[in-house]
């Protein structure tokens, strides 16, 4: 009766946490018959306990107790692994052409940025733990994980789905409509992510496969970071050096003055007649741990020279410096709140805020930069402008295409 009674006990317990984890990590749709099904385990292992302290003995009952936890975390363990452990499924085509093919002579241009999924889907960040723990790199701890992916999904919940994909599908059209209005018929253009379908190297691949004799990779980033440096990674291992083709990439958006100006721009126009000394402009980057700047300092640098660039012509465009300030999103100091605080209680009439190295609207820009100025503690009423991400403004295509056009110009 007690071994029977432990071993039921050790298995409910043990399921109960295998469903915790697929409760913390499936679909929004499925999440809640995961719960359910964790919750009635749970509350069948606990049944069993009480039972056992009832009939056989207290020290039995806190015995069994134990066997309930270690079997939970097992379970929970076992699954957060192999949840950890899911490939990316993402297809890529076979690559078919061959090396001594010299292609039909046209440029392809491959316009490679970050991606988000619509709806939650993981992956993206399961890749992103294999990188860290590639590189050594610390991040959330492996237990962790599953309730690090869940937080991601309730920023989902609460924005409905993310406008990444198609604010970038809708840049990508305007930026193909650019070259043909300029008479470029030649010219193919294809679309891939680091966190969405297509991948990189799938693009790639088509794109050599169609005859491409030169190809430039259009880095719609804001850094050079390890998203960059995992996008690189995954066409070098195409083994293009073998291949009858130029590459040539563009470089990240940091230092583009097209990208600058159009903030000063997009600002004047979302004034709302309030005049520029009574307008507080907060920049908000991304940010990463000190520890990763050890790895890779050029995301922070970038993002502060490029934020600095823009401060300085807001100045030259009328604002006060004292009503312009620098703000992270995570990992680094200060937060939005204790800046808008600071303007509101000075007699701002408005803050207008940036998420500046956001590239196309995404959760990050939709929900947790909002919600960190929502934070401050200043009236509901008092103005808190959104200026979004850079998105299908004709200036970030002009800053795209500039981008692409240099590389243009050095290459034969």
């Amino acid at each position: 009766m007690v071994w029977s009674g432990f071993l039921l006990v050790a298995l409910f317990a043990a399921v109960a946490g295998v469903l915790v984890v697929q409760f913390l990590t499936v679909p929004p749709l499925r999440m809640s018959r995961y719960l359910f099904l964790a919750t009635v385990c749970g509350m069948t292992a606990l049944g069993i306990l009480v039972a056992m302290a009832a009939t056989i003995g207290l020290l039995e009952g806190l015995a069994g107790l134990i066997v309930a936890l270690a079997s939970a975390l097992a379970g929970y363990g076992w699954a957060t692994r192999r949840f950890l452990a899911r490939e990316d499924d993402r297809p890529v085509p076979a690559l078919t052409r061959a090396q001594d093919d010299p292609g039909l002579g046209h440029t392809a241009i491959i316009y490679f940025t970050h991606g988000e999924p619509e709806t939650f889907d993981p992956i993206g960040w399961i890749n992103q733990f294999r990188e860290f723990d590639h590189q050594g790199i610390q991040f959330v701890p492996t237990l962790a994980r599953p309730l690090f992916v869940h937080g991601v999904r309730q920023k989902y919940l609460k924005v409905g789905k993310s406008n990444h994909r198609r604010t970038h599908e809708q840049m990508f059209q305007s930026l193909q409509h650019r070259y043909r209005a300029e008479g470029d018929a030649t010219t193919r253009f294809y679309l891939c992510f680091l966190d969405d379908n297509p991948r990189p190297d799938a693009a790639v691949i088509q794109a050599l496969n169609e005859g491409a004799s030169r190809l430039i990779v259009a880095e719609v980033f804001l850094t050079i970071s390890n998203h960059t440096a995992e996008g690189k990674e995954l066409i070098e291992e195409l083994g293009i050096h073998n291949y009858a083709v130029e590459l040539v990439y563009t470089g990240p958006m940091y230092d583009s003055e097209i990208l600058k100006e159009m903030y000063v721009q997009r600002a004047n126009a979302h004034r709302n007649g309030v005049p520029k000394e009574q307008t507080g402009i907060l920049l908000v980057g991304h940010g990463q741990p000190d520890e990763w700047d050890e790895e890779w300092p050029t995301l922070t640098e970038q993002e502060i020279s490029f934020r600095q660039d823009i401060l300085d012509r807001f100045v030259r465009d009328g604002y006060l410096r004292e009503h312009l300030s620098l703000a992270w999103m995570m990992f680094k100091e200060p937060k939005p709140g204790p800046k808008i605080e600071e303007w509101a209680a000075r007699g701002l009439a408005q803050v207008i805020y940036i998420p500046a190295a956001i590239s196309a609207d995404a959760i990050h820009s939709q929900a947790d930069i909002p919600e960190l100025v929502e934070m401050a503690r200043v009236p509901e009423s008092f103005p808190r402008i959104n200026l979004g991400a850079w998105n299908d403004d004709p200036q970030t295509i002009d800053a795209i295409k500039a981008k692409i056009d240099a590389v243009w110009e050095e290459t034969p």
